[in-house]
């Protein structure tokens, strides 16, 4: 015997809980999209899959010869510099990916939602995890890196899952809080791509923070992706951990984050569908 679900508009949204057990109830849909993000990605491409590790390989490249040769950055530990930049250049490319396929993912989906209820975060979340999983891939590049200049794979890389969920938690609320507004003026996802590279500048990802002015210091830690990148970073080759209020730093902006952009979604997302 079948079942019918009806949907009431009127029933009022309690913030993060509702998005939670939509996202439980929509799980099998939740897969489809991801699915579907990351071979639709690739399907007219020559390389396939294969380009999630080249492009952060071609970048790596480039980089490295200009700031190995004009710069030569010491690192610390004696860390070869090729692992230290890929290592940064993966988790941002990873935060600047994930947020904008957060944030457009409303504006995207416009024609489905104004016709069939979905639950809006559906799509949302999909782009994020869809993100996520090219992290996942590209990674594999890295630990080979690593294995390649001996640099070994510490124990603690076990430990590397933590940092991405509170990245995905992270990107999450900062892409959900970017569709909220996107819905509203377009020229939102255009800014905030503008945004995610002056982060990415301040976020020690190709140059080490002891060259950083002390002055400039406070900026830099103040960046919640410093914290991110810390933490990454000690866990997937250092086999350390980075320090307590790096720590601190990273679950308190995910959870944060998560909240707020859960929260002021939950009461913008009526509005942005009859507006599209």
């Amino acid at each position: 015997m079948m079942t019918t679900t009806f949907y009431d508009s009127d029933i009022p949204r309690k913030p993060l809980l509702t998005e939670l057990r939509n996202l439980y109830e929509y799980r099998g849909l939740i897969r489809l999209l991801v699915t579907r993000e990351v071979t639709v990605r690739y399907k007219r491409s020559f390389l396939g899959v294969w380009w999630t590790l080249l492009n952060p390989l071609i970048t790596m490249i480039v980089m490295w010869l200009i700031f190995s040769e004009f710069f030569r950055f010491e690192i610390p530990g004696n860390v070869p510099y090729v692992v230290y930049l890929l290592s940064g250049i993966l988790l941002i490319s990873f935060f600047a990916q994930a947020v904008v396929a957060t944030g457009s993912s409303i504006v995207n989906s416009a024609s489905v939602l104004s016709k069939v209820y979905v639950p809006p975060e559906v799509f949302a979340i999909s782009g994020a995890l869809a993100a996520g999983v090219n992290f996942a891939i590209s990674l594999t590049l890295l630990l080979v890196i690593q294995l390649i200049l001996r640099v070994g794979i510490p124990w603690t890389a076990l430990l590397v899952p933590i940092p991405v969920f509170c990245m995905l938690m992270f990107v999450a609320g900062v892409g959900l809080l970017v569709a909220a507004a996107a819905g509203f003026f377009f020229d939102v996802l255009d800014f905030t791509q503008v945004l995610i590279q002056i982060l990415g500048y301040l976020t020690p990802t190709f140059y080490p923070v002891a060259i950083v002015p002390e002055q400039f210091l406070p900026i830099v830690y103040a960046n919640p992706l410093y914290s991110y990148l810390a933490v990454f970073r000690g866990l997937v080759y250092e086999g350390a951990m980075a320090p307590a209020w790096n720590f601190g730093v990273m679950l308190g902006s995910s959870i944060v984050m998560l909240l707020v952009g859960a929260w002021v979604f939950s009461r913008t997302w009526k509005r942005l569908v009859v507006m599209m």
